[in-house]
């Protein structure tokens, strides 16, 4: 449970409870990191010794089953977009975004864990890894309490110092609510500019999960740091939660889709060619 402390743990819960109820009940687990493995190597190594990679240190990714879910979706409602090239947003208390062509993960935001990438709602996103050695060596802090700080403690909640929730920092007049917002509005357009470089381009940028879904404040500030690529909002259709959000104007259209992470929602021709039925008695605590 090293990759995902704040998920993981619920999830076998639950496994290790139905078991004891029904031992022979086959039980799949769906892992989010299975829509990823479409990616090129270089856009799952890290900058180490080789070596580690071969040992499992690369970046993974997550939020698969919410990206495969948006790729179907776009199959249905614009094929043309769909085979192009396509950035999505999954913004909400975990955030990352995927860069996908053709329907295919070719880079994301999260890494090896769930922390990497832009803020969330109490993780922190990318951070300078000289931080971690310095709280150990000059704050004497040991494992424990940096993944408390990194996991629970962080991100949007650390930064205002009032809530995690998107909702609560919009309707507050602090100024570090204000703060926090901004930078994790900036953080998302800076995602997606590095993401539609992994691609040679953008054709169409996605917001979905809840608070892409639902915080028209959110994606017209993320938009409006775009729009030196040439990304423009029509105001409202963006503060009446349309589908199509953009304006005559902008180069790039964007789409806000809700997402669905039931597996069982796809139909089974549907399923990725990367996805992975595993069963959890043989091999679960050891897949990332």
């Amino acid at each position: 449970m090293p990759l995902a402390p704040l998920h993981q743990p619920h999830n076998i819960l639950a496994v290790r409870a139905l078991q004891s109820v029904n031992p022979g009940l086959p039980q799949v687990a769906c892992f989010d990191t299975a829509f990823h493995r479409t990616q090129p190597w270089r856009s799952q190594a890290y900058g180490l010794p080789r070596k580690l990679m071969d040992q499992g240190i690369r970046r993974y990714g997550f939020h698969g089953l919410s990206y495969e879910y948006i790729g179907h979706a776009l199959a249905r409602l614009a094929p043309e977009l769909a085979r192009a090239r396509v950035v999505v947003a999954h913004l909400g208390n975990g955030a990352s975004l995927c860069a996908m062509h053709h329907g295919h993960s070719q880079d994301t935001t999260m890494g090896f864990s769930t922390l990497d990438g832009v803020p969330m709602g109490t993780r922190p996103g990318s951070i300078d890894p000289g931080i971690l050695l310095y709280l150990m060596r000059e704050k004497g802090m040991d494992a424990e309490a940096l993944e408390r700080l990194l996991y629970r403690e962080s991100g949007l909640l650390g930064l205002s110092g009032i809530s995690n929730d998107m909702r609560i920092l919009e309707e507050s007049g602090e100024r570090s609510a204000a703060e926090a917002v901004d930078l994790f509005c900036l953080r998302v357009a800076k995602e997606v500019v590095a993401l539609a470089t992994s691609m040679g381009g953008l054709d169409l940028l996605v917001f979905t999960a809840g608070i892409g879904e639902h915080s028209a404040a959110v994606r017209a500030a993320v938009c409006r740091n775009l729009s030196w690529i040439g990304v423009r909002l029509d105001a409202d259709a963006n503060a009446r939660g349309d589908q199509a959000i953009e304006s005559r104007e902008s180069v790039v259209p964007v789409l806000v889709i809700p997402t669905n992470e039931e597996p069982d929602d796809r139909p089974p021709h549907h399923r990725h060619p990367g996805d992975q039925l595993i069963p959890f008695a043989s091999s679960m605590e050891k897949t990332p």
